[in-house]
This record gives structure tokens, sequence and C-alpha cells, in this order.
């Protein structure tokens, strides 16, 4: 039986080796387009190798999206093809049972779901930052959204947010706003910085101005490397019967410290569809810890994790059609309806993910329901066309 288990996975292999070479040819293909038409767009210098380089930094990724879909195409094409020529028809009668044959599959299943895990939780992640951080050198930042990114922390009691505007391809960061708050919920300092870097505890800010209110004296603030020259003499300004005593403050370089590292500051600027497993873990308790929601990150985790198992369902989907019997020329149209199934399956995980950001359903149960009823499905036609054909 090995040397049947080989053949029917070498056969896959060729199969499944094909239709990732075809989609990622076609991904590809759009990349390009795409980029040259953003060479038209932006003033850069941005060419066709610039293009070229990018489009090859996304292809892990694109691989890691195609493996359970091509897995499940090049499946069904060699079962559907062993039916058609009465193959497998020979191998059953030589003593190829149902649970071998099912046996067999989940093994080749296992292999592609150890491949997809490692490409989409180490390979694809990193090269995905590398073409972000390729092209930001291009363009000089990367940035989220028209605001940047938004992080929340607690220091020493004290609430703070942190508005990072861009981040450079070298690790610096630009347009930094920084909001601390008192115990009682109420502003209490505001710092505005041109630039920041990453230092051993904190951060070294650049070019910063201050605002501090009267009441957040009692505040501990971080001490300034350089000394401080007041711009503006104290306001006072009357605010619900009380007055409050507001001194603004230009101050060349600072020290502030903070437990946000680099990785988080990458983490809020980065889509959640590209980090890793261990950095969205570790995104989603930073979050947790400042009392903030991390609904749509803990989604995107148990999707990751979860992902590459639907390899287990693609085989387990392609298994039935080799009980199936075929007249010439028919197995095209049963390709299409594998086909058609695998992507309803895609969709119908995507949707599972949407809804469950929009209800607040338990993370792990959207991420894993879509596998277990196409599992379910599969293996009811299965045990059917075992009994019956």
């Amino acid at each position: 039986m090995r040397t049947v288990q080989r053949y029917i996975h070498g056969q896959i292999y060729k199969a499944v080796l094909f239709v990732c070479v075809g989609f990622l040819g076609l991904f590809s293909f759009f990349d390009v387009i795409s980029e040259l038409t953003f060479t038209s767009r932006t003033p850069i210098p941005y060419g066709m190798k610039n293009a070229l380089v990018h489009t090859l930094l996304l292809m892990p990724g694109h691989t890691y999206e195609l493996l359970p879909i091509a897995l499940l195409i090049g499946a069904i094409f060699v079962m559907a093809g062993l039916a058609q020529s009465s193959e497998f028809t020979i191998l059953r009668t030589g003593g190829l049972g149902p649970g071998q044959a099912l046996r067999s599959l989940l093994w080749l299943g296992a292999l592609f779901t150890v491949l997809t895990f490692v490409t989409g939780d180490y390979i694809a992640p990193r090269t995905e930052k590398l073409a972000q951080f390729y092209k930001a050198q291009l363009e000089g930042n990367i940035t989220a959204g028209r605001t940047g990114a938004w992080i929340k922390e607690n220091v020493d009691g004290i609430d703070r947010i942190v508005n990072i505007g861009q981040l450079t391809a070298e690790g610096q960061m630009r347009d930094l706003r920084i909001f601390d708050f008192d115990q009682q919920g109420a502003l209490a300092q505001m710092r505005k910085a041109e630039t920041g870097e990453f230092a051993d505890n904190g951060w070294r800010l650049g070019n910063v101005s201050s605002t501090i209110t009267q009441a957040a004296s009692s505040m501990q603030t971080e001490s300034s490397t350089q000394e401080a020259s007041t711009t503006q003499a104290a306001n006072k300004q009357q605010q619900g019967g009380s007055q409050q005593q507001v001194v603004r403050q230009l101050l060349g370089e600072q020290e502030l410290k903070t437990g946000i590292k680099q990785t988080m500051v990458a983490a809020a600027l980065l889509n959640p569809n590209r980090m890793s497993t261990y950095e969205l873990y570790r995104y989603i308790s930073h979050l947790k810890a400042n009392n903030q929601s991390a609904q749509s990150y803990e989604v995107q985790f148990w999707r990751k994790l979860f992902y590459p198992l639907s390899c287990l369902v693609m085989v387990m989907l392609a298994l039935p059609f080799a009980y199936l019997h075929f007249r010439s020329g028919n197995i095209t149209t049963v390709v299409f309806i594998g086909v058609v199934v695998g992507v309803s399956f895609f969709l119908l995980n995507n949707l599972f993910g949407y809804i469950a950001n929009l209800r607040e359903w338990l993370p792990w149960v959207s991420a894993a329901v879509p596998s277990l009823i196409y599992m379910a499905l599969s293996l009811f036609a299965f045990r059917w066309l075992v009994r019956y054909r």
C-alpha cells in the first residue's frame, strides 16, 4: 500500500504545483499592473525593476492564500482522473479500503497543513513587511490611513494615548502626539514631537512641544535632555467655575518612558492579515491590558490558526470524487463543481469572520465552524458513496 500511497501523493504533488504556478503567475501579473499604475501616479522614481522586486516579495503571501485551494483543485483532478480511468476501482479491488484511502489523503493534508502554517506564519509576514518597507524607502514613510496609528497604554497609573503619524523604513517615527490623562480622566498634558526613536527604556523624542495643565502638576513627567525654553507664560482659563493654568513649552529632546516597542507600532500600522500569530498574540495582550477592544485581532488570530487546517478539509472534500463514475469529457465539469465547493468554503469562512466582528461572536467559534461544517459534509458524502456506489 505504500507504493499506492506514493503514487497518489506524487500525482497530487504535480497537480498542486501546476495549479500554484498558474495562479501565482496570474496574481503576479495583476500585481505588476497595479505597481505600474502606482508608478504613473507618484512623483518618486519607481520603475519596472522596483515593481518586479515588490511583486516577488508578495509571492509568499499569495502562496499561503493559494495552498489550500490549490490542494483541493489538484486532489479533485487526480482523484476524478483515477475514477475515470478505473484505476481507483482496480486499487479498491486490490485491497485499498475506504479507511486506508482516507488516512492516506489525511497524511497528505497534514503535510500541506504544516507547509501552509510555516509559509503563513514565518515566511509571508517577513516578506510582506520587506515589501512594505521597500516601498517605504522610496515613498519615505509608512502610514495607517489619514490619522496614523493610535495606541493606548497605562504608565504608572496614568492613561496615555499615542498617535504616530508615520514610520520610516529606518524605524524612525514622525509626527507624534502624546496625550496624558489624570486619574479623573481629564487631559493633563499633550506633547507633540516631530521625530521619535526607539530606545532601550522608552522613546527619544525630538523637537518636542508640550502643553501642561496646572492640575497635572502632581504627574511624573519624563526628564528632558535639554533645558526647556518656555515660549509662553501661563494662561489662566475659566473652566467650570474653577481656574486652570496652562503652560506651553518648547523642548529640544525628551526621553519618554513607555512600554510601546517597535513591534507594537509596526503592528498598529500593519494590516492584521500581514501579522504572524505571535505578533497578533502580543498585540492582543497589549490591547487587553489597556482595556481596549481586541475583537478584530482575536478573530484574525484564530483564523490564522485554523486556516492551515483547511488543507485537511480540502482533501476530505476531494476524496468522494474518487468513488464517482465519469464518462469521457465529464471530468472538467466535476473539477469545476469541486472548485465552486472549495470557493464557497472560503467565502463562508470570510463571512463568519465579518459577522464575528459585527456581532462579537467568540473568535475561535467563528474560525472553527466553517471547517467543521464542510468536514461533516465531506464525511457524509464519502460514507454515502462508499455504501451505495
